[in-house]
């Protein structure tokens, strides 16, 4: 049975990633930062297959410890401070974990991989959010990176970094530049889930209003679900490589909006809808849209929830938790 060690595996795309390696028969270790992780008891008791292991990205050793633990055939980075607006506030914690924690992964990767380093498969969470000022539409894997964040920043490091691993040590190191990817377990700090979230609270009686910042940046959604199966077929193929994972569709926050409230039966949503400036990025990225013509030819991937589809799953999905925990 291969082994496989996911981090992040609290997160969005974390859970999954382990429901899908363990469909295929892996035997799948989690790391998790803390003792007291507030998420531990949610991993346990949703994906109880899954072995948890402690550990840090801002600390090597503990890096090889879990390493040593789980002896993978493949490692999947997905662990990182993912909220772009927290990235400002935070730059540094930010580029700690989500750049400089990259090279602690890979470098504890080849240590652990010997004489052999094509020994453990890695593969590297990069994010649309490098292209940031894009200088191309679509972009594909070939485009100008030009981030607009920290958070940004770190990831075209991290993203550089793997790279580098691969042409430096001839490592099996794949990165994924992700398009956004939503679902029911995103973090309600996000706006398809605030979106989603309000959206059910407002219908069932239980919030007045959605606060939000610009409604005319535009975004390439797709489903985590989706997406994650794009991860596994890049560390199956016979070298690493860089690929584009997007819907190549791009949707408005209007659309999103637009769509949300229908499918919960509200067809007037600007009288729910106030913006405010606290909101508003710093530096905006206005237009991302993917090319995936490199992944679907090559990795035989494609998306199959629309996004229309992605919307009402996860609107019926925040209804039916608002409704359980108002007693309705």
């Amino acid at each position: 049975m291969p082994s496989a060690l996911i981090t992040g595996i609290t997160g969005q795309d974390g859970p999954y990633l382990a429901e899908l390696l363990l469909e295929k028969g892996y035997d799948v270790y989690g790391l998790m930062r803390g003792q007291n992780n507030p998420k531990r008891a949610m991993v346990e008791r949703e994906l109880p297959d899954v072995k948890i292991l402690t550990g840090d990205l801002t600390d090597q050793s503990s890096l090889m410890r879990a390493l040593n633990d789980s002896n993978p055939a493949e490692v999947y980075n997905l662990g990182a401070i993912s909220f772009v607006a927290y990235s400002w506030e935070n730059a540094k914690v930010t580029s700690d974990v989500t750049g400089m924690g990259v090279l602690n992964l890979l470098e504890a990767v080849r240590l652990h991989g010997g004489d052999d380093p094509r020994a453990v498969k890695f593969y590297q969470a990069s994010s649309s959010e490098m292209f940031g000022k894009v200088q191309q539409v679509p972009q594909t894997e070939d485009t100008l990176l030009w981030p607009r964040s920290p958070y940004g920043v770190s990831k075209v490091y991290g993203h550089y970094m793997t790279i580098n691993y691969r042409e430096s040590y001839g490592m099996h190191a794949s990165s994924g530049i992700l398009f956004n990817h939503e679902s029911p377990r995103r973090g309600p700090e996000f706006v398809t889930r605030k979106v989603s979230q309000a959206v059910a609270r407002i219908k069932l009686g239980l919030q007045d209003e959605l606060v939000m910042g610009n409604l005319d940046a535009q975004r390439d959604w797709g489903f985590a679900g989706d997406y994650v199966e794009a991860m596994w077929l890049m560390l199956q193929q016979e070298n690493g490589d860089d690929y584009v994972v997007s819907t190549d569709e791009t949707h408005t926050i209007r659309e999103l909006l637009d769509l949300a409230f229908a499918h919960a039966g509200i067809e007037d949503w600007e009288r729910y809808v106030r913006q405010d400036p606290a909101f508003m990025r710093p530096a905006e990225v206005d237009l991302l849209i993917g090319d995936s013509s490199k992944a679907r030819e090559v990795l035989g991937w494609k998306p199959k929830v629309n996004f229309p589809e992605l919307v009402a799953m996860m609107v019926d999905s925040d209804l039916a938790e608002q409704k359980k925990l108002a007693g309705l």
